[in-house]
């Protein structure tokens, strides 16, 4: 107590920190421990959950993992910092203040990814289990989290993409948190042929394909070029992961269909050719 009778007030940092003894480590450390092992259960139940649940009801089950990810780190976060900080006004600002700043300046990109991914998981540009196309990758959303999220790509290349990409970037989504994944056969044909009888086989190669999702219509698009006849056969199959074998069936019996017809290929096409896509036509 100071000579007129006022007792001294602590530093800074001890008006907005618990003293150590104050502190329950070992509390803390269980609570650490406890959200780590309840997000690893998570992640590794909800992919074996969704292996065995009908395609639709993957749809939502796989999107939810990052959202309970963030709701565990969240309570923990909320549980832990009483115990570690005194909890007023005053020290919330002073903390949120330094903060702010400190990682504003180190971590500038990093943070902008982690906003971007909280803006992704309510506005949804892709969802887990999304088949999309950013910066020139093409596959499946296997996971997300808040940073980044995994591509799969169809010749089994994993690749980690952050979300910042969706300030400046188109994302193109092919399925959009359905099972409906629109596939599109390619097909180039000298001009010599009856293009009504081609396009009615190439309708019932389609209709006869066992990945074919038949509560959908199939279409077959003829556009005239200056080296040939460009048919494009656009249906759906059950499984947006059976796309490329659906595209390939389509394509070998195709050609089988039309070689039987005496159908010619194109002898000379300049302009840049695609056997096969999804999602995209």
């Amino acid at each position: 107590m100071t000579s007129n009778g006022v007792m001294p007030t602590e530093s800074g940092a001890g008006q907005i920190f618990n003293r150590l003894e104050q502190i329950n480590v070992t509390e803390i450390v269980v609570i650490v421990v406890v959200a780590w092992v309840v997000i690893k259960l998570v992640e590794r139940l909800f992919p074996w959950l969704a292996k065995r649940v009908s395609a639709r009801m993957r749809m939502y089950l796989l999107p939810s993992i990052a959202v309970v990810r963030l709701i565990i780190l969240v309570v923990a976060v909320v549980m832990i910092f009483p115990m570690v900080v005194k909890t007023s006004l005053q020290n919330l600002v002073a903390i949120l203040g330094v903060a702010a700043v400190a990682l504003g300046f180190a971590f500038k990109d990093y943070i902008s990814s982690l906003i971007a991914g909280i803006v992704a998981i309510y506005e949804r540009p892709y969802r887990v289990g999304d088949w999309v196309t950013i910066g020139g990758a093409y596959g499946e959303v296997q996971s997300m989290n808040l940073r980044a999220l995994r591509l799969f790509t169809p010749d089994d290349t994993v690749v980690s993409i952050p979300h910042i990409n969706i300030w400046n970037q188109n994302i193109y989504n092919a399925n959009d948190g359905n099972r409906n994944l629109l596939c599109v056969a390619h097909f180039y044909l000298d001009p010599d042929h009856d293009a009504a009888l081609v396009t009615q086989k190439l309708h019932d190669v389609a209709m006869t394909s066992p990945y074919l999702d038949v509560n959908h219509k199939i279409r077959v698009v003829v556009q005239e070029q200056p080296w040939g006849t460009h048919y494009q056969l656009k249906a759906y199959p059950l499984d947006s992961r059976d796309q490329f074998r659906f595209i390939s069936d389509l394509t070998i019996r195709g050609k089988t269909a039309l070689a039987g017809m005496g159908v010619k290929p194109a002898r000379a096409v300049t302009a840049p050719i695609m056997q096969g896509q999804a999602g995209f036509a």
